[in-house]
C-alpha cells in the first residue's frame, strides 16, 4: 500500500470542496474525499471535521479512491452510498458512444451479486458474456472509469464485506464467500492489505448486530442511503395502488413497505420475505431481511435497491426534465425484486385498468403461489415462477379471467426464462432484450418498454404507444399520438423513463 500524495486543486475540486463543507446529500455518492492527512476517503454527508482543502482528492468511484491508497471511513461507511454509475454513464446513453456503454455494461455485470454466488466473475467471463475480448475491456473500462475492472471488482466485493461484517454477526466464512472470495484465507489477505484491520478487528470495534426486531418481525437488518430529494410517499403509493393480495403490504402513511421474495442463489432456491422502512430524515433506508434469506444478502440488497431506485441521481436527471416536469424531482421509476414477476404483471394489465390487473394478479397468486408463513399480517404466498406457469393450462388461467392472447404471452415467458433464454435484470442487454420480448406472443412495444424500464432499469425506456402518456403529454387527440408522443421525448434522453413517471403523475 502506497501513502496517498497530495496533489494540486482544480475549479472542479472547488465545486466539490463546497458540497462537502456544507454535508450536501445530493452529491452522496457521486464523489468521494480522500484525506491525505489521514490516509481515509469519505462520503460527502460524512459528519467528521471538515478537512482542509489542500489535504483533499476527490474521486468519482470508491475503487477510485481505494486504487490511490485510501481506506474507506468507519464513521460514514463508503459502502452505504447510492452507486455513481448512473450519472457517470449517462453521457454513454444520450451520446450512444459504444465503448462507453459496453464499460458501463461490465461494471453492472461485476456490480451483479447473482453473478457471486459461486465466487466473483473472472474478466474473461465478463469479457465472453459482452462478446469482445477480454483486453479489449480491460482498455475501455480503464479509460471510462480510471481503474482496471479488476480494481473496480475487488473494491465491490470488500465494500460488500465490510458491510455484512458491521451490520451482521454472519460467520466470517458466510461473509467471505457471500463478497465473492474463494476462500477465507484469500479473504482476510485482501482485506488486511487493503484495510489494514483484521475482518474480525472491524466487528469488534464496530460492536453491532443485526438480530433484532422492527416491532414484531425479526430479521436481519441492514441500511441503504439514497441521494434526495426522494418523494417516498409518491413511491410508495405507486406500490399500493399496484400491490398483490398475499405477496404486498405497504403502508404509505408509515412509509413502509414488505413483500415475500423467492431467489435463486447457489443452485438452491430461497423464500422468504423483506420488509423495508424509508427514513427521509436520513435519507435511509432500514432493510429487515428474514433469516432465511441470510445466505443470500447481497442479492437482496440489489433488488430492494432496484425496487425503490435508490441509486438514482435526482440532479443529473432534473437538469434535462425540469423544462417540461418543474415540480416533479423527487419521483423516481419505481423498479422490480424479480424481472419475471413484473413482466407478467404488465401482460396481465395490458388495456386494462390498474385496479383490473390487481384483481388479476390477486386470483394468479392465490391459485399457482407458493403459500408462506411470516411474521407479516398480509404476507401469505410467494408469486408464482416461471417454472410453476409454464406449463399452466388454459383452463386454469382462464378461469382467473385471463384471456386467451394474455395467456399465451404468459407461457411463453415463463418458458423462456425458465430455460435461461430471457435474463429480466440490471445487467440484461437492452436492446436485445427488446428484441427477445417483442418477439414472444402477446408482447408489443409497449410492454417491452414498461418492462425495461421497471426490471432492466433502463433510463430510457419509453412506452410511446401509452394511452395515458398521450393524455399526460396532450397528443391524444393527435392523428398519430404515439408519433408525437416519441418526437417529444427526443429532448427527454437519456431520462425517459423519468419523464414517463413524471407524465403520469400529472394525471393523480
Amino acid at each position: 500500500m502506497h501513502t496517498p500524495l497530495p496533489t494540486a486543486p482544480t475549479a472542479a475540486d472547488a465545486g466539490q470542496y463546497l458540497a462537502l463543507k456544507a454535508r450536501d446529500a445530493r452529491f452522496d455518492g457521486r464523489f468521494f474525499t480522500g484525506v491525505t492527512s489521514t490516509g481515509i476517503y469519505c462520503r460527502p454527508v460524512c459528519k467528521v471535521r471538515t478537512p482542509k482543502q489542500e489535504n483533499c482528492r476527490f474521486f468519482a468511484l470508491a475503487s477510485q479512491a481505494e486504487a490511490a491508497g485510501f481506506r474507506p471511513c468507519m464513521r460514514c461507511r463508503p459502502e452505504l452510498a447510492p452507486s455513481g454509475l448512473q450519472a457517470l454513464g449517462a453521457q454513454a446513453w444520450s451520446t450512444q458512444d459504444a465503448s462507453a456503454i459496453l464499460a458501463r455494461q461490465a461494471a453492472q455485470l461485476l456490480d451483479a451479486p447473482q453473478l457471486w454466488s459461486d465466487g466473483a466473475p473472472s474478466m474473461g467471463q465478463v469479457a465472453e458474456r459482452l462478446g469482445v475480448s477480454e483486453r479489449h475491456l480491460r482498455r475501455i473500462f480503464e479509460a471510462l472509469w480510471g481503474v482496471s475492472p479488476l480494481q473496480y471488482l475487488q473494491t465491490r466485493r470488500l465494500l460488500t464485506a465490510k458491510q455484512l461484517l458491521t451490520d451482521t454477526q454472519l460467520p466470517i466464512a458466510q461473509v467471505a464467500a457471500l463478497s465473492g472470495f474463494a476462500s477465507v484465507r484469500r479473504f482476510n489477505t485482501v482485506f488486511v492489505a487493503q484495510y489494514r484491520l483484521q475482518p474480525r478487528a472491524l466487528r469488534s470495534a464496530t460492536g453491532k448486530s443485526s438480530y433484532g426486531s422492527t416491532g414484531h418481525n425479526s430479521g436481519l437488518q441492514l441500511k441503504a442511503a439514497y441521494r434526495p430529494p426522494l418523494d417516498e410517499a409518491a413511491l410508495l403509493q405507486f406500490f399500493a395502488q399496484r400491490s398483490l393480495a398475499g405477496v404486498e403490504v405497504v403502508d404509505v402513511t408509515q412509509l413502509r413497505l414488505a413483500r415475500t421474495l423467492a431467489l435463486d442463489w447457489a443452485g438452491q432456491t430461497l423464500q422468504g420475505w423483506v420488509q423495508l422502512q424509508l427514513l427521509p430524515a436520513r435519507s435511509e433506508v432500514l432493510i429487515t431481511v428474514s433469516e432465511s434469506l441470510a445466505t443470500a444478502l447481497p442479492l437482496v440488497m440489489a433488488r430492494v435497491r432496484s425496487l425503490l431506485d435508490l441509486d438514482a441521481d435526482p440532479h443529473a436527471i432534473h437538469a434535462v426534465l425540469q423544462g417540461a416536469f418543474p415540480n416533479s424531482a423527487g419521483l423516481r421509476v419505481p423498479g422490480a425484486v424479480d424481472g419475471f414477476e413484473l413482466a407478467v404483471r404488465a401482460v396481465l394489465g395490458q388495456q386494462i385498468t390498474v385496479q383490473a390487473a390487481r384483481t388479476l394478479g390477486a386470483r394468479l397468486v392465490q391459485r399457482f403461489g407458493t403459500p408462506l408463513a411470516t411474521p407479516i399480517t398480509g404476507l401469505t404466498h410467494l408469486f408464482p415462477s416461471a417454472a410453476q406457469l409454464r406449463h399452466s393450462s388454459d383452463d386454469a388461467l382462464g378461469q382467473l379471467g385471463i384471456v386467451c392472447q394474455r395467456q399465451q404471452a404468459i407461457r411463453a415467458l415463463a418458458a423462456a426464462v425458465a430455460d435461461g433464454q430471457l435474463a429480466l435484470n440490471a445487467s440484461a442487454d437492452v436492446p436485445a432484450t427488446l428484441v427477445a420480448l417483442q418477439a414472444l406472443p402477446g408482447i408489443g412495444a409497449w410492454t417491452a418498454h414498461y418492462i425495461a424500464m421497471r426490471a432492466l432499469r433502463w433510463p430510457d425506456a419509453f412506452p410511446a404507444g401509452d394511452v395515458a402518456l398521450h393524455k399526460a403529454l396532450g397528443v391524444r387527440e393527435q392523428p398519430r399520438p404515439a408519433v408525437a408522443a416519441e418526437q417529444a421525448s427526443q429532448a427527454w434522453r437519456p431520462w425517459r423513463s423519468y419523464a414517463t413517471v413524471r407524465a403520469w403523475s400529472l394525471l393523480n
